[in-house]
């Protein structure tokens, strides 16, 4: 199994983590587009225990750069860290699973 079909096979599921937090995962295939030019729309989420998202990596809405100066990309690949949005580069189903993991650990050693 490639790491594509890793990613689409997560789709719709839920894990549960410590100290209440849990895991989300959306991913599916759509036709390649200038949003979406890897052609897979997707959402990998953790939330605390209040159900409130705390960190967010996903593709499902536009938003634009709050760099001052510089052109003002439209992006659509971007983590959500709480209340920062942040521009994320897809390199690969496999990149989004591992940068989202350690995100994922990182958040939970540091916020007990």
């Amino acid at each position: 199994m490639n790491d594509l079909e890793n990613l689409l096979n997560l789709d719709g599921e839920t894990f549960p983590m410590d100290n209440g937090y849990w895991v989300k995962f959306e991913a599916h295939k759509v036709l390649p587009s200038k949003a979406i030019p890897h052609g897979i729309k997707y959402s990998l989420t953790l939330h605390d225990k209040r159900n409130q998202r705390v960190i967010g990596y996903d593709n499902a809405h536009s938003y634009k750069s709050s760099k001052k100066y510089g052109a003002k990309k439209q992006t659509y690949d971007h983590i959500h860290n709480q209340m920062d949005i942040v521009s994320y580069e897809f390199e690969s189903a496999l990149q989004l699973l591992e940068d989202f993991w350690e995100s994922v650990e990182y958040y939970m050693e540091n916020n007990r």
